[in-house]
């Protein structure tokens, strides 16, 4: 039950009394469905948020004394996070709640105040690359870019939140299009603290001849945490030795007159199979190539937004290209994925495409590319 005031000599119910052996037991449960702000009445109460969205639950001044606490804790699947407003609140851990996440909230004073994690792995803290700053559902985060392989040094051991894009696959010799490299958005990973080494995959090799199908793009992982796989390569114009088909990867390679793309050997999509003039698209993360029509080589696949995991403005993550190449945009230390739009008789460039690799930790950010 919430505190209440007796008076000397004062004769308690029975149901006043109930009330307070339960709270022994069960504190009393304040359930919200929307951000909160903290009033006096909180004290020694359990205050539970519940939303699919991010929520927060402010923390303001001259509402409670020294040696006062309440309990929080989130049963939402959006995060909820702990929030500053008039008054101080520190702790070792985060103050983004994950679902099922809780701990209590112990004041030192009538201004400040500390929350204790209550159970299971916190999220981390670590290091390294170039740091920024990004807003996603209404929470900061420091977003820390790698551009080539690097370090990334863990001073916290804990949860991390990782998104990872493999390097696109080559082009075929006068053929099909080259798969998009696999896209990993939102795993959860626990990593030690220590350096740990981030390998970004470059693009695969467009094929050498027309014996030989484009190479496959290189994974991207992170200590063997995260492994992205690269995509497929396409197939090339002499489909009697077999290279006409497109190579199987993160996402297929596109095939070439008439034989089919390769498929997706990490849950994405396949490449177009060849028409009788064409060559078909690689696939993307978020559909598949598309079969040539007549002498029109078939578009690739189209990829997927990730601004919902890193924040910003539209962003589109593992696409694949129409026949020969992936071309690469960068723009503010982001890649852009693209679509290529080159005929089917062109000849393919050797280099694919460069990738990156995306890890998202409550207060900190990591993006590789």
């Amino acid at each position: 039950m919430a505190i209440q005031d007796f008076v000397a000599g004062q004769v308690l119910t029975a149901a006043q009394m109930d009330a307070l052996q339960a709270n022994d037991y069960n504190q009393t449960v304040s359930n919200k469905v929307a951000s909160y702000t903290l009033v006096a009445a909180d004290k020694g109460t359990r205050v539970v948020m519940s939303n699919a969205a991010a929520t927060t639950i402010t923390v303001n001044t001259s509402l409670f004394a020294a040696g006062d606490t309440l309990f929080i804790q989130n049963i939402g699947a959006g995060t909820c996070t702990i929030t500053a407003g008039t008054a101080t609140v520190t702790t070792a851990g985060s103050l983004a709640l994950a679902q099922w996440g809780g701990g209590t909230l112990y004041f030192t004073s009538a201004s400040a105040a500390i929350f204790f994690s209550s159970g299971g792995a916190s999220y981390g803290t670590a290091t390294g690359g170039s740091s920024s700053s990004i807003t996603v559902g209404g929470i900061n985060y420091t977003l820390l870019t790698f551009t080539a392989d690097g370090t990334l040094t863990v001073s916290k051991a804990g949860l991390f939140d990782i998104g990872a894009v493999g390097g696109g696959g080559g082009g075929g010799t006068t053929g099909g299009g080259g798969g998009a490299g696999q896209v990993i958005l939102g795993a959860q990973v626990y990593l030690p603290a220590t350096t740990h080494t981030i390998d970004i995959g470059a693009g695969g090799a467009g094929s050498p001849s027309n014996f030989f199908p484009g190479y496959n793009g290189f994974a991207t992982y992170l200590n063997g945490f995260v492994y992205a796989q690269g995509g497929g390569g396409g197939g090339t114009n002499t489909a009697g030795n077999g290279s006409g088909f497109g190579v199987g990867g993160g996402n297929g390679g596109g095939g070439y007159y008439g034989v089919a793309g390769g498929s997706s050997l990490a849950g994405g999509y396949s490449g177009g199979t060849g028409g009788a003039n064409g060559s078909g698209g690689g696939g993307g993360q978020g559909a598949a190539g598309a079969t040539s029509a007549g002498t029109t080589g078939g578009a690739g696949g189209v990829g997927i937004e990730v601004n919902g995991f890193i924040g910003g403005s539209s962003l589109f993550k593992g696409a694949a290209e129409a026949v020969e190449e992936i071309p690469l945009v960068v723009l503010a230390a982001m890649v852009a994925a693209q679509t290529a739009t080159k005929a089917q008789q062109q000849q393919p460039t050797q280099a694919a495409a460069q990738v990156d690799t995306l890890l998202l930790l409550p207060a900190v950010a990591v993006f590789f590319m």
